[in-house]
């Protein structure tokens, strides 16, 4: 005789439909009861690839320029020299070593998407929690001021700074920096109008708390979390910015081995043949953008 309870068996099969039909993979229960839950790497994919990626990048760059030549040695002996064992990316019409250039690369364009990232949201989360928690004349000045810089897009912007202020390398971090803080202000104080209605912040104010203190000490540390999947989405954005702006001639000027201004040397060589000196490069700037974007996205993701 089945001891299988007809209504519970035909619950299960509903669930599964309906997980199936929305598009979502239904966990099984186990014996006790309790649900299966997968793996990290099941779950959320694209964060494990991402960090994969990212991982092989920052070791390339702290460890890489310890282990190649110098990238501004010019050998007018080994001009256009296609991938090899001897130079793994070739070489470009100075004759220096494409790898050695993309690594050294690699130091400084990770290291300027990162500081750009913390930089951004550290100075827009600031703006941003005094904004969205005094309010009033405050909230209304900033905002408008946000409103008038989002008005332009973040690389017209930058493009902008770096022409006014220089394109030194602090002075192209400096103008990429505050062409993606309002992001984080308004981010920011959107998460801080829901938070300060919480019965937390009055629980804070009945213990004595000023609002200074209340602001910064329990309002912003509760509403980081989309901050921070903001500043990985960041990092990646600001790796394109840095090398547009190379590629244009408006950023990182050569002999710096950057992957915008390496890009911009091997352009012409394409036509000509001698497509590795800019197509390695090219590549990394992609990978690299495409590990913060995967980061980012999964991170933003909610479990169901």
């Amino acid at each position: 005789m089945s001891t299988t309870d007809p209504a519970r068996h035909g619950d299960a099969s509903g669930d599964r439909g309906r997980a199936a039909r929305s598009g979502r993979s239904f966990e099984a229960p186990e014996i006790g009861g309790e649900t299966v839950r997968p793996p990290l790497w099941r779950r959320k994919p694209l964060l494990i690839v991402g960090f994969m990626i990212l991982t092989i990048f920052i070791l390339l760059a702290v460890f890489g320029p310890l282990f190649v030549t110098d990238p501004r040695v010019i050998d007018t002996t080994n001009t256009y020299r296609p991938p090899s064992s001897d130079f793994w990316f070739g070489t470009d019409k100075f004759g220096r070593d494409v790898f050695a250039r993309a690594v050294h690369a690699a130091r400084l364009d990770i290291s300027i998407g990162i500081v750009v990232a913390i930089a951004a949201m550290v100075v827009g989360s600031t703006i941003g929690v005094i904004s969205g928690y005094f309010g009033g004349w405050v909230d209304e000045g900033l905002m408008r001021i946000t409103d008038v810089v989002l008005a332009f897009p973040g690389f017209v912007l930058a493009l902008v700074l770096v022409a006014a202020i220089g394109n030194s390398i602090p002075n192209v971090v400096v103008a990429v920096t505050v062409a993606y803080i309002p992001y984080f202000i308004r981010l920011t104080r959107a998460q801080v109008l829901a938070e300060r209605e919480l019965e937390y912040v009055d629980g804070a104010k009945l213990a004595g708390n000023g609002r200074w203190r209340i602001a910064f000490r329990h309002v912003l540390p509760n509403s980081m979390g989309s901050s921070v999947v903001q500043a990985a989405l960041v990092a990646g954005w600001a790796i394109l910015t840095v090398a547009g702006l190379a590629f244009l001639g408006v950023g990182i000027r050569p002999p710096t081995s950057e992957w915008g201004v390496m890009v911009a040397e091997g352009a012409p060589d394409i036509m000509t043949g001698q497509w590795w000196t800019a197509l390695f490069a090219g590549g990394m700037i992609v990978l690299a953008a495409m590990a913060f974007q995967f980061i980012g996205d999964d991170l933003g993701t909610e479990e169901v």
